[in-house]
């Protein structure tokens, strides 16, 4: 099917309905050619083999050694039994060693496995039985180890390859460290299942090379991401070598003002969550930049970063954006290098991108996507007019169609709400060894179902108004969270918001809002609700106003309902 067609089959009458506000210097229509993923280190290696790739706490690696370094462990993973097809579990945190292994195990023709190093055994387990995981790559570090080796002691996990963390820092910080913090260093020749531990120093060799293993980009998988999807339930993500080297390539595309070999992009982000994944490591690579790491967000050394390092490109989620702007001395650092901020993961409030802006002089544009779209599906401008509170259009080579939210195979009409649904290069092959949530994912015609309600407006630029999970249901009205936590944040004492459902013996449903205020600033339910009268009806208006020291988070900093879901379930017993 040619693009034609499929724009016909999602309802658009005469072209692409966002054509007239599409920016001059991104082509829709250019063809994206099907690359295996891995290409992206291999090409950044031949053209810039001195620069800086990474920058890890004060140890630089050239992209030249970085190549090297991929080669050889992708030779040594190969001898030790990886070969096409084989899933390989990464469980670390951001660090060169993450880099490597990901573009290794490609290379030898694996599939990589992302997790989470703060999941719970239980979580741990379920991924790595579900993916059928044979190896996992990991760090000599006790916070890490101690959840591996009970992994392999019950046989769920065949075995983990052990790479030192010490052998990523400078000498003196390495000598440092194990002198000064050797109890945060694992022992894995003492562990009990040392019989099925590799130790990266005894079979990764210099100078190797690994056999060349033939890629079908658009067939063969290169990352199985795991999600909720629409439903709640873990499952993986297929994503191809051609699905994630498109979604750079989209990425890339998008921001045109940015020049290969002169930026530098702040890696805080999780690499192992599909946003940083794309839109830190890989468009980093893709523009040949200097990728300063940080192996987890702490927000002073974030900041003292920003001003020292001098990133000219973070991508960020919108509740590390307010920390940096909540910091009571943030005007005492210097963030002006930054010249490109985009924002995903989670709906921008209005105010947070107004201030950020403000603070740091550059653009934050908010974009959106899933992991199911490796991720990025639509983006405001990087370059150009910003519709705010607008999710943007779509990037190019995609599709977005809004379909009723009873029938996904009827297009809605523009202006009319519909559940947000994407074809595109970018979007997955289906769900890992589960046909028929696969199918059920998908319209008739081929358009990825995403579970987001939005509509378009007369522009074709798109602007979410909930999930269709998180809808609200009061007395028959359809309540949306977030039009009701957008004109909360608007209050000038308010930093975070989550709006849920709660049951109404009256309404059946109502919303309760938990607020979070920001340092210093004082506000009572009254206030809020003073404030929320003449800018939201009385139906959206929230049945109870809960005040919170902090707001729960995903690993990623994405504010959580499903915790504050699970409390009202339990508190009110039911």
């Amino acid at each position: 099917m040619n693009i034609r067609d499929v724009i016909s089959g999602a309802g658009y009458e005469a072209g692409l309905p966002w054509a007239g506000v599409y920016p001059e210097n991104v082509d829709w229509h250019q063809p994206i050619e099907p690359r295996p993923l891995y290409s992206l280190i291999d090409d950044a290696v031949n053209k810039y083999p001195d620069l800086i790739c990474t920058d890890f706490l004060g140890r630089s690696l050239t992209y030249g050694e970085i190549g090297d370094k991929v080669n050889e462990a992708a030779s040594a993973l190969q001898e030790i039994g990886v070969e096409k097809g084989t899933r390989v579990g990464l469980f670390l945190p951001n660090s060169p060693t993450y880099v490597i292994y990901y573009f290794a195990i490609l290379k030898a023709g694996g599939i990589v496995v992302n997790f989470n190093p703060l999941y719970s055994h239980e979580e741990l387990a379920f991924q790595v039985e579900d993916s059928g995981v044979d190896l996992m790559i990991t760090l000599d570090l006790v916070a890490l180890f101690e959840k591996i080796e009970p992994l392999i002691a019950e046989g769920v996990l065949p075995r983990a390859l052990v790479a030192s963390f010490t052998n990523l820092l400078p000498a003196t910080k390495a000598a440092l460290f194990r002198l000064f913090k050797s109890s945060e260093l694992a022992r894995p020749l003492a562990s009990s299942v040392t019989d099925r531990l590799i130790i990266e120093a005894d079979v990764v060799q210099p100078g190797t090379f690994p056999e060349p293993v033939e890629i079908e980009p658009e067939r063969d998988l290169a990352v199985l991401q795991y999600t909720g999807g629409t439903t709640g339930t873990p499952k993986g993500a297929m994503l191809s070598h051609y699905n994630v080297y498109a979604n750079t390539e989209q990425v890339a595309r998008w921001a045109p003002h940015l020049n290969d070999g002169e930026e530098r992009f702040l890696g805080v982000l999780p690499f192992f969550h599909v946003f940083a994944m794309t839109v830190v490591m890989n468009f980093a690579i893709r523009k040949a930049a200097k990728i300063i790491i940080l192996p987890r967000f702490e927000l002073l050394d974030t900041i003292r970063l920003i001003q020292t390092a001098k990133p000219t490109v973070m991508p960020a989620v919108p509740t590390l954006l307010n920390a940096i702007l909540r910091y009571p001395k943030v005007e005492n650092y210097k963030l002006d290098s930054l010249r490109f901020c985009i924002s995903g993961g989670a709906p921008l409030p209005i105010p947070v991108k107004r201030e950020f802006e403000k603070l740091a002089g550059c653009a934050v544009v908010e974009g959106y996507g899933l992991s199911e779209t490796s991720p990025v599906a639509t983006c405001n401008a990087s370059e150009g007019p910003v519709r705010e509170g607008s999710i943007g259009m779509p990037m190019p080579r995609t599709l977005v169609s809004l379909r009723d939210l009873e029938d996904p195979d009827r297009p809605v009409h523009r202006g009319e709400k519909g559940e947000i649904c994407i074809n595109g290069p970018q979007v997955m092959l289906g769900y890992w060894r589960r046909p028929d949530e696969t199918v059920a994912t998908f319209t008739s015609d081929g358009f990825l179902r995403t579970g987001d309600v939005a509509r378009m407006d007369a522009d074709g630029m798109f602007s979410i108004e909930d999930r269709i999970k998180d809808l609200i249901i009061a007395s028959g009205y359809n309540i949306y969270p977030r039009q009701i936590e957008e004109a909360i944040y608007r209050h000038d004492a308010v930093a975070e918001v989550s709006v849920i459902g709660i049951e109404d013996e009256y309404r059946g449903e109502a919303p309760k809002a938990f607020i979070k205020l920001k340092e210093g600033a004082k506000a009572s339910a009254e206030d809020i609700i003073a404030h929320l009268e003449p800018i939201i009806s009385k139906i959206e208006m929230p049945a109870e106003i809960e005040f919170r020291d902090d707001l729960p988070k995903t690993m990623i900093g994405k504010l959580s309902k499903k915790e504050l879901r699970e409390e009202e379930v339990n508190r009110r017993g039911s």
